[in-house]
């Protein structure tokens, strides 16, 4: 009894000191996310020894510049450019009907050159190439269409009289035709409507009779793209190459017809009324 009690005693003691001996890592280790792990008491438990951490030294790595970065070819097709829109067909200028621009000269010398523009109703007026008045007109209506084509002007008259369209006022009258085609000062709707005539406003007009000359050139357009021919110019003749008529005698006296002598035969000239 007593050899059975000193047993227990010393298997207590020895438990008691493996307890005492074991350093609190292990016990630490034996808990996995805050839960312990039980030790049974019939095994020993194990110990493991933990060595302690020391921390790396830091190494400084030398850095290196960045290499640049090249570009990537655009592989893509480049996108066509979008033409640019036509632009509506007019005039260039921003008249309205009946408006006009005449820059005034001290001396008007030079060729002068005018210029009509059917499409766009439009006459310009240059003295020695350069733009000295523009203008809007009224040409042709249709049916009544203004010729075009290389003019002169063949009368001037500043208070003339149309002798087709009831003694309608053709005011600072400057004819191109002998058939009715003149410019003149008119009413200006914005659009064709004369007879054929080129319509301009008054004091247009009055200004262009001023500097124009006899016989000035006067070329009319249909549109800027579609020039006119200009008609060929006459033959020139050779004086010294027309035969000269031959010279007369003076001497010469021609022959006088005579009278056939009388017959009296009826039948040689019949009587008309039979």
């Amino acid at each position: 009894m007593k050899f059975g009690n000193g047993i227990r005693t010393l298997q207590g003691l020895f438990a008691l000191a493996l307890v005492i001996a074991v350093p609190n890592t292990a016990i630490g280790q034996s808990r996995v996310q805050g839960q312990a792990v039980p030790v049974p008491q019939s095994q020993s438990p194990m110990v493991v020894p933990v060595e302690p951490q020391t921390p790396k030294p830091e190494v400084d790595t030398p850095t290196t510049a960045a290499t640049p970065a090249v570009p990537t070819p655009d592989t893509t097709s480049p996108v066509a450019e979008q033409e640019p829109k036509p632009r509506k067909k007019g005039p260039i200028d921003a008249l309205r009907p009946g408006q006009f621009v005449w820059a005034a000269q001290d001396v008007y010398e030079g060729p002068m050159k005018i210029v009509i523009v059917l499409d766009i109703q439009r006459i310009y007026v240059f003295q020695n190439d350069k733009l000295v008045g523009f203008s809007t007109i009224s040409s042709g209506k249709k049916g009544k269409e203004t010729p075009t084509g290389i003019f002169n002007i063949l009368q001037k008259n500043v208070d003339h009289k149309s002798n087709l369209y009831s003694n309608a006022p053709m005011p600072y009258m400057q004819r191109l035709t002998w058939d009715g085609i003149a410019l003149h000062g008119g009413y200006l709707p914005g659009y064709p409507a004369s007879h054929g005539c080129i319509r301009l406003p008054h004091a247009f007009a009055k200004a262009l009779y001023g500097v124009t000359q006899m016989n000035q050139e006067v070329v009319i357009l249909q549109d800027t793209s579609t020039p006119v021919k200009r008609p060929p110019p006459p033959p020139m003749v050779d004086p010294e190459a027309v035969p000269a008529e031959p010279p007369v005698d003076p001497s010469f006296v021609p022959p006088v017809a005579t009278q056939p002598p009388a017959s009296n035969s009826s039948n040689v000239f019949p009587d008309p009324s039979a």
